[in-house]
């Protein structure tokens, strides 16, 4: 990986050992939690190993690539801003819609976890990849899914407050740089596609408030009105559909 620094690296072996944990599980001798040392006198030593206590040292980032080098962050917001527009307060629940954002993620990225896991992992676990092969080799689908899914503009940005002029190769875009123009085109897309999803049920809103006061009900919220149309609406447009399948077409894997 041309210009990866070691945070970047850190990140993608910690997806390379978390998605490698089912198969070392099934494998013993690869990873060792406890070994045992005889002693002179007869008794036994038992210690934990360095890749354990490092391995779970470094999971506490994984919500972290999760959330930031993943179709996450768009998923979640786009979700959270249609409950607002739906008016529904706390339905569904954060805990309906972060499940829904995660299982919608590792559908989404199952292509890019399935070619780290070919190309990568089944490698390194049959020890025909040492350490740093299967990380840049893990890195390459990653780094390919965000560069596909990253404005130019952004990583233009990003490169010039990093005093950047420019990259001989798409891998020689540092993680560092690459990540955060990732997280920003996100954020632009997921607020272009909240934006369309709102209109139609502020369109509801505007016209339930302005016969509410042609009506001079001025004292009775709009809201209580609209929001049985809305809730109809969405249902009859088959609305969750068409939210879920745009979310999951908008991503070029």
């Amino acid at each position: 990986m041309n210009g990866s620094p070691r945070p970047a690296a850190l990140l993608i072996t910690l997806l390379l050992t978390t998605l490698a944990l089912p198969v070392a599980a099934q494998s013993p001798g690869l990873l060792d939690a406890v070994t045992m040392t005889p002693a002179a006198n007869g008794s036994q030593t038992y210690s934990v190993t360095l890749q354990v206590l490092v391995l779970m040292t470094v999971l506490t980032l994984l919500p972290s690539a999760l959330i930031m080098m993943t179709s996450f962050t768009r998923i979640i917001i786009v979700l959270g801003i249609l409950r607002q527009g739906l008016g529904t307060a706390q339905t569904p629940s954060n805990q309906v819609l972060l499940g829904l954002a995660l299982f919608l993620t590792l559908f989404i990225m199952a292509p890019v976890f399935q070619k780290i896991y070919t190309d990568a992992i089944q490698p390194y676990m049959a020890e025909q990849l040492g350490t740093e092969a299967a990380v840049a080799a893990a890195a390459k689908p990653l780094r390919a899914f965000m560069l596909v899914q990253t404005r130019e503009s952004d990583l233009a940005m990003f490169a010039k407050m990093n005093d950047l002029d420019g990259f001989d190769s798409p891998d020689a875009i540092p993680f560092t740089l690459l990540v955060p123009a990732f997280v920003t085109s996100e954020l632009k897309t997921a607020f272009q596609i909240a934006f369309l999803i709102l209109i139609p049920f502020l369109v509801i809103d505007l016209i339930v408030a302005s016969v509410l006061m042609a009506m001079g009900m001025m004292m009775l919220s709009p809201m209580i009105i609209s929001l049985p149309f809305k809730i109809m609406l969405f249902v009859l447009i088959d609305g969750w559909s068409l939210v879920l399948g745009t979310l999951a077409r908008s991503f070029t894997v």
